[in-house]
């Protein structure tokens, strides 16, 4: 009877791991996706920049890992920022991937924050796993600057050239007052966003990505020239100034 019952424990024992190790066995050859929860793949919306709007290939997404592509279209510089997340000042043409992991349903706010281009209309909601925010179009204008109407007067014989550095926000100019006559600006971009250098009623200047250079000559007579920075609200964070032009 004892040797029986020994045999039966020994059975039992034998059979629990048998059972155990077809366990781990099925766990082995289980598919992945079986095994545990499918990875998500990340949702991908490209972002077009512009004056001053942006374009969204998909106007909402669900929650999850959103990267967002950023693209500049436009002629100056922009960014984008949306879920305390934000990218590098892109210049035109140049683009950059925003990645953003958004664990709740809402409307996200967006904006680029170059100075003044939210209030000209880059700014908005973004839908996350809820409905979009229908888009009310607002009439941007592009600030005006106050142009200066073309010299008159003789213009003298004498030939200066001017260097002019630019960067944010402002110029640096090598002479703040000439003679009159033949004006050569040699205008380099110092700083890290587009801008130009306009003598206002005489030369409208190219706008000009970060180390590129212009350079141009005018006649000038005897009076104050205003030159400004025409890129949309560099003039309100001090990119004008005055040339004295004596006879």
């Amino acid at each position: 009877m004892r040797k029986r019952s020994q045999f039966r424990r020994v059975a039992g024992v034998t059979g629990l791991a048998t059972l155990a190790l077809a366990g781990v066995l099925a766990g082995v050859f289980l598919p992945a996706g079986a095994a545990g929860t499918k990875a998500v793949a990340p949702t991908k919306v490209t972002v077009k920049a512009s004056e001053f709007k942006y374009a969204f290939s998909r106007k909402s997404v669900p929650t999850g890992t959103v990267i967002f592509t950023v693209i500049n279209k436009g002629k100056i510089s922009h960014d984008f920022k949306i879920g305390g997340k934000k990218t590098k000042t892109l210049l035109p043409g140049k683009s950059a991937k925003l990645t953003v992991k958004f664990t709740k349903k809402g409307q996200y706010a967006f904006l680029c924050t170059l100075f003044g281009h939210a209030k000209a209309g880059m700014k908005g909601k973004y839908a996350v796993a809820t409905k979009p925010v229908a888009t009310t179009t607002t009439k941007t204008t592009t600030p005006t600057t106050t142009t200066t109407p073309p010299p008159t007067g003789p213009v003298g014989s004498a030939q200066t050239t001017v260097n002019v550095g630019m960067f944010e926000y402002g110029y640096n100019l090598s002479q703040q007052a000439v003679p009159s006559g033949r004006v050569t600006f040699v205008i380099t971009n110092n700083g890290s966003e587009v801008h130009n250098f306009t003598v206002q009623g005489v030369k409208v200047g190219t706008l000009l990505n970060p180390g590129q250079s212009e350079t141009y000559t005018v006649g000038l007579p005897a009076q104050r020239f205003s030159y400004v920075c025409d890129v949309p609200f560099h003039i309100d964070r001090g990119m004008l100034g005055t040339l004295t032009v004596n006879p």
